[in-house]
């Protein structure tokens, strides 16, 4: 065998070898981060085997506890476990009189906890282990295929009876008409952020670990035109059967075995996929990126972003002529931002 053909196996097995180390550190740092969580409710002894888990690390998110919950709930979650990053809205309290909610307080820093994913690795390690989890922030509202009349029970037996490990989604953010400070006060998500972008959205598979990084929409559409590589990564693998040894990399963007990220290629894929609603843009936004500028919190490099959030602060108007008003899972499978093959039913 000539040099040149041996250093395709030998570059393979350097990488397998590197993504294993990267895989272990990480869960070596879950295993760290549950040491300095503190439980304030912790009613985890409630867990039963089969029950589908929820997994959310928060901050100040009072405002969409209440209908995150039940949405949540609506579609089978039996069990939500929290981490509290130092509120100060009353979330904390309101989260620890919920019969079905276990909560921990993470008084440290969010960007250190890389971006509080090492608190919820640390949980995942704990009490997800042969469980369906579902990690999600709490300004995300998944919907998928017939998700108004099959909950996540018959979604997982369906992924289970396919020998599929979890389901990925798109984060689709919604927004309102005029300024984003004058939204409505009240209401669901969808009705005082009734509009959102249908494209265009692209995906790269970035190696080694095979990543995707979806990019587009309205976020790009409005602060990041003229460096469109800097636009947030809007693929998600939020619904997971664990297992002790996966780890998420970059927040659930991406996981380790690489394998399981080859589960989602973003809009246009025709497996079984969902969509997160993505409530970032209520009122209160200019207030929180002002807030961000000085707390510097979130993104690896926060001066980079620094842009981004001054902009925020003035409330901008986001709709503009090819905006879509959202109305169920319906219209978003006709615009191919998520499908349901193989799942059964019509959409």
């Amino acid at each position: 065998m000539k040099a040149g053909d041996r250093r395709g196996p030998l570059r393979r097995g350097w990488s397998a070898w590197r993504m294993r180390a990267k895989r272990r550190q990480l869960i070596l740092r879950a295993m760290r981060a549950g040491r300095s969580l503190q439980p304030l409710a912790d009613r985890t002894a409630a867990i039963r085997p089969g029950d589908i888990l929820g997994f959310v690390t928060l901050r100040n998110e009072m405002q969409r506890l209440p209908e995150f919950l039940a949405h949540y709930r609506r579609l089978g979650v039996a069990h939500f476990l929290a981490v509290d990053n130092a509120s100060t809205d009353g979330g904390a309290d309101y989260l620890r009189s919920q019969p079905d909610v276990s909560l921990w307080s993470a008084p440290g820093s969010y960007r250190e906890a890389r971006f509080g994913m090492d608190w919820l690795s640390a949980l995942l390690l704990r009490h997800g282990r042969g469980h369906w989890c579902l990690s999600v922030d709490a300004d995300e509202l998944l919907v998928y295929p017939h998700c108004d009349s099959r909950d996540l029970r018959a979604l997982t037996a369906h992924l289970d009876a396919r020998g599929i490990a979890g389901m990925g989604a798109l984060m689709l953010d919604l927004y309102p008409q005029g300024p984003l400070d004058q939204a409505p006060a009240s209401g669901s998500v969808t009705e005082r952020l009734p509009w959102f972008d249908p494209g265009p959205y692209r995906c790269q598979v970035m190696q080694p670990r095979r990543n995707r990084w979806v990019q587009g929409g309205v976020r790009e559409r409005v602060f990041f035109a003229d460096r469109p590589k800097r636009a947030p990564t809007l693929n998600k693998l939020p619904l997971i059967r664990w297992h002790w040894r996966y780890a998420y990399v970059n927040s659930t963007h991406s996981m380790l075995p690489a394998r399981l990220n080859d589960l989602y290629d973003g809009p246009g894929d025709a497996r079984l996929c969902g969509v997160l609603l993505h409530s970032k843009f209520l009122p209160d936004i200019a207030a929180r990126s002002a807030e961000e500028l000085a707390r510097r919190q979130h993104f690896a490099d926060p001066d980079a972003y620094a842009g981004y959030h001054r902009a925020l602060t003035d409330a901008p108007d986001l709709w503009y002529a090819g905006s879509v008003r959202y109305r169920d899972w319906r219209q978003l499978v006709a615009l191919g931002l998520m499908a349901g093959e193989g799942w059964p039913g019509d959409p």
